[in-house]
């Protein structure tokens, strides 16, 4: 469930939804707070308009008397749409007068009970009107704001009660309202398109990358993605990517030479074994011809099995898997009790191996006796008769150097890069029945413990390879 999940994941279609959700939370912010305001102010606008009414009745009681109000107000047509219905009451609550048909919908019972005091004026009426002294009542389809007051004319008290229709102010609001739910929707469905245009344009780049990126293959690992021409938010990832392509190019050469090496390599002792043993038996051989066949079969074997060892060393080292087990030992005495060994063999060479410095080595003893094995016997290969291999010991700030000069026939400058390479031999100057593994076992020992190896070196004058082990 989760990998189907993740799968239908997608960063076009979540930038589309977060740019329409965005924009909705917003338009319905905007709408609702114009609608609101937009009401209420038409609201307040009803309630002034009453309030003036209001006023301008009262003023018409007092001038012309109840008779004549009471008169006007019988005298008004009930056929025709009024905005305002008038009813005017005595002190024992009787209706003295109202508009026609009033009492049809707006009994007297329902209007709000009018202040207590007698005398009320103008100014205080809106002020009543403007803090809420209304009522509203709905009777069918019609909406009325209903106000009731006491007004004296002649000695006598009255109760006027008004209602304003405000039914047409509730279809124009319900109608606004409608509007705007319209506006609202369309701008959504708007800004969905434009979401859907600016994000495909947006993630036109990348589309545009996986296009360059589908050409790489096996042949194609030159292809390169060139940041130059991208936006700056993806000039890191084609950045990334290029150093991804050198690298995957790099890994792949070296692969591709190390497996042509490889198949060099055992080919070599395969065929003399296979020769050798074909050869044996074209023909019955002696007890003594039949040992020799097998021993140089044992010797090719053998050849074959170091071969092996050491490239199952380096690919352990290479994925980290090798282990280590660094302590603090002397490096002047693991050093002489290494050329002790080999003296026995330089000395069938003429070969002398001398040891100077001193320092505290912390690293791994044996592989470190590995590493320094290997450049003895690499040294002794290539080291000429009477000749000399010196091993120097020097502390320096940088970890423990340990230096291996002889003074053998040396290596071409453009060798010098590649000599730390898997089976890689200079044989234009150094020839060799090695398998060209020794360097690059030394390499991959001094890099397992964090350290840097170098070669030095001039044709006729001899060889030195410097290996660092960090202090700590």
């Amino acid at each position: 469930m989760f990998s189907k999940r993740t799968e239908r994941r997608s960063i076009a279609w979540q930038l589309i939804l977060l740019f329409t959700v965005a924009t909705a939370l917003l338009l319905a912010c905007g709408l609702g707070v114009f609608y609101a305001i937009v009401v209420r102010h038409a609201f307040a606008e009803d309630n002034a308009v009453l309030a003036d009414k209001v006023a301008a009745l009262r003023a018409d009681l007092h001038e012309s008397g109840p008779n004549v109000f009471a008169e006007e107000l019988k005298d008004r047509n009930a056929g025709e749409h009024r905005a305002y219905w008038i009813r005017m009451l005595d002190s024992q609550g009787r209706t003295y007068a109202e508009t026609p048909g009033m009492d049809r919908s707006l009994p007297p019972a329902i209007f709000p009970p009018p202040p207590a005091y007698a005398k009320i004026s103008a100014d205080r009426q809106k002020s009543d009107l403007a803090v809420g002294g209304l009522k509203d009542y709905r009777t069918g389809s019609k909406l009325f704001s209903l106000v009731s007051l006491n007004e004296e004319s002649g000695s006598e008290p009255y109760t006027l009660q008004i209602a304003q229709d405000r039914s047409s102010d509730e279809r124009v609001e319900r109608n606004f309202a409608v509007l705007f739910i319209i506006v609202f929707l369309g701008s959504v469905l708007a800004s969905a398109l434009i979401a859907v245009i600016v994000t495909k344009r947006g993630l036109r780049p990348l589309q545009e990358m996986t296009q360059s990126l589908a050409r790489v293959g096996p042949t194609h690992l030159k292809e390169r993605v060139t940041p130059t021409d991208w936006p700056r938010e993806l000039k890191p990832l084609a950045s990334a990517f290029d150093d991804m392509l050198k690298r995957l190019d790099d890994s792949f050469t070296r692969l591709s030479q190390f497996s042509a090496d490889l198949a060099h390599e055992l080919r070599t002792p395969i065929a003399n074994m296979i020769g050798e043993a074909q050869v044996a038996l074209i023909r019955d051989r002696t007890a003594d011809e039949y040992r020799e066949t097998i021993e140089s079969t044992v010797g090719e074997c053998e050849r074959l099995s170091r071969i092996v060892d050491n490239l199952l060393f380096v690919a352990r080292v290479d994925a980290a898997r090798e282990p280590i087990a660094r302590k603090r030992f002397d490096a002047r005495a693991a050093v002489e009790k290494i050329a002790a060994f080999y003296q026995t063999i330089a000395d069938d060479h003429h070969v002398t191996i001398t040891c100077s410095g001193e320092a505290q080595m912390y690293a791994d003893p044996d592989l470190f006796e590995r590493a320094l094995g290997n450049l003895l016997d690499n040294a002794l290969r290539f080291t000429p008769e009477n000749g000399s291999i010196q091993i120097g010991l020097s502390e320096q700030d940088a970890g423990v150097e340990v230096a291996v000069r002889d003074n053998g026939c040396g290596i071409a400058p453009e060798h010098l890069p590649r000599v730390f390479d898997r089976f890689y031999r200079a044989e234009s100057s150094r020839g060799s029945d090695g398998a060209g593994l020794g360097l690059a076992l030394v390499k991959s020992i001094v890099d397992l413990h964090g350290g840097s190896a170098k070669i030095e070196s001039e044709i006729g004058r001899g060889t030195t390879v410097k290996l660092t082990f960090p202090l700590l």
